[in-house]
């Protein structure tokens, strides 16, 4: 079986500001976001990671950081871990957005939408779960290794794994800085945590 720890990004400014980031470049994390990622780093390290995956994007970068100079890693990048591509909507504030017809789709049947000029929710949960899969597969039995990228996506899985019907991934939740346990043993994949804040300790079970 391979263990996977799927890790939401620190805290950064543009999440303050309420505003869709998508797949937008150069935001950065904050001080709490650099806490966060050095609190991730402080209970991690202690367990047996045998490597260490991210986002294209800095924020998920510069979370993992932390843990990759602590274990003496380098941080494998796979585009297919970057945030939902949102298109037109990046940049745009969440109250805009809850004004529109489209935002009741978002929330009650979002597998019937696609984010103009961006994907739809079906196929960036197909584009996640291939990632971890190809991830899972590339790693002996027993080995643990460390993804970081971002709510939408990291929820996207959890439904897929847990065999929710997508229209209710939005009842799951991914808090900045937390981590999420997989284990996977071929075609069977186990819950392990959810939604994990440092510290904690690792389950056995």
């Amino acid at each position: 079986m391979t263990i996977l720890l799927l890790i939401r990004h620190g805290d950064n400014d543009y999440l303050k500001k309420n505003k869709l980031p998508g797949r937008l470049p150069g935001i950065h994390l904050n001080e709490r976001g650099r806490h966060q990622a050095a609190a991730l780093a402080g209970t991690l390290s202690l367990l047996p990671i045998k490597a260490i995956y991210s986002s294209p994007l800095e924020r998920a970068i510069e979370t993992a950081h932390p843990l990759a100079e602590a274990k003496g890693f380098e941080i494998q990048v796979r585009p297919e871990l970057a945030d939902t591509d949102v298109g037109a909507w990046v940049g745009r504030s969440w109250k805009s957005l809850l004004r529109l017809k489209a935002w009741k789709i978002i929330q009650e049947t979002p597998s019937q939408f696609r984010f103009p000029g961006g994907e739809s929710f079906t196929e960036a949960q197909s584009r996640v779960v291939a990632v971890l899969d190809s991830i899972a597969t590339d790693h002996a039995k027993d080995e643990m290794v460390a993804v970081f990228f971002h709510a939408d996506p990291i929820k996207l899985a959890l439904a897929y794994y847990l065999g929710m019907p997508l229209d209710n991934f939005q009842r799951l939740t991914a808090h900045t800085g937390s981590v999420t346990i997989l284990r996977v043993d071929g075609m069977s994949v186990r819950v392990l945590a959810f939604n994990l804040i440092p510290p904690f300790s690792f389950p056995q079970k």
